[in-house]
């Protein structure tokens, strides 16, 4: 089997230093997979994937990207920095934490930009993502006055226009209503179907057919409890973790 993109081994996290977010996990992130980060609120599943996404940075462990290990000095160096930012994508939970422009166009230009792209070019996978996506009449809107759905996909279409090679979501279909869930999920299988990594965290069992081909299960206890297709997990392991009554 060929080396995994992303690798973490035995990581330990915990905020201020008391309160555990995650103890002992390891896990591989393997090309062109659709990983799946499946466990109640408060496990420790936004908090691997801040660390997946360089925004965090384990207590002790190793995590490796793309063969480096990856580490607050590493990330300082520019020139992996961008390459780092350029392979991997993170779409937040709440997309008001993600948003920050005055219109959609510089919101979704700002990332191609960091990456040092002309303006030409930036200019022009703004105009694809914007149309992929379905949002060109947004560019010149606010995405502070829009609805949850369409800031959903600005937040999104501002990961996209870096064409990352693995993207990261954190509990993507959350307070979504129907027709915007649908399209979410929709668009997962597109990105997968296109050659795109996909990790996400989630409690959703319902999209797990459409949008996973592995799962790791967390405990409350922020370890790993499991692993398995979405087909072959086990109730009674769900309800231990209590992702089922």
């Amino acid at each position: 089997m060929a080396e995994p993109l992303l690798r973490c081994e035995n990581l330990r996290f915990a905020y201020l230093g008391r309160f555990t977010a995650l103890d002992g996990v390891s896990l591989e992130v393997h090309a062109g997979e659709r990983l799946a980060l499946l466990g109640a609120n408060g496990c420790g599943k936004s908090t691997l994937l801040k660390i997946l996404d360089g925004l965090l940075f384990p207590d002790s462990g190793r995590y490796t990207a793309f063969g480096h290990e990856v580490t607050e000095d590493l990330l300082e160096d520019e020139q992996f920095s961008a390459a780092f930012r350029g392979r991997v994508g993170f779409v937040f939970q709440n997309s008001d934490a993600q948003v920050f422009s005055p219109t959609v166009t510089e919101e979704v230009a700002f990332g191609p930009a960091q990456l040092g792209l002309s303006p030409a070019e930036t200019e022009g996978r703004v105009a694809d993502v914007l149309a992929m996506l379905g949002i060109t009449g947004l560019a010149d809107r606010t995405p502070f006055q829009l609805s949850g759905g369409q800031k959903k996909k600005v937040a999104i279409a501002s990961v996209l226009a870096m064409n990352p090679e693995i993207l990261l979501f954190d509990e993507p279909t959350a307070a979504l209503d129907p027709r915007s869930r649908r399209w979410l999920i929709d668009l997962i299988e597109q990105l997968a179907a296109a050659g795109k990594t996909i990790v996400h965290a989630t409690h959703d069992l319902d999209v797990l057919p459409r949008i996973a081909d592995r799962c790791v299960v967390f405990g409350e206890d922020h370890r790993v409890a499991g692993t398995g297709s979405p087909d072959d997990l086990d109730p009674a392991l769900l309800e231990q973790v209590n992702l089922v009554g």
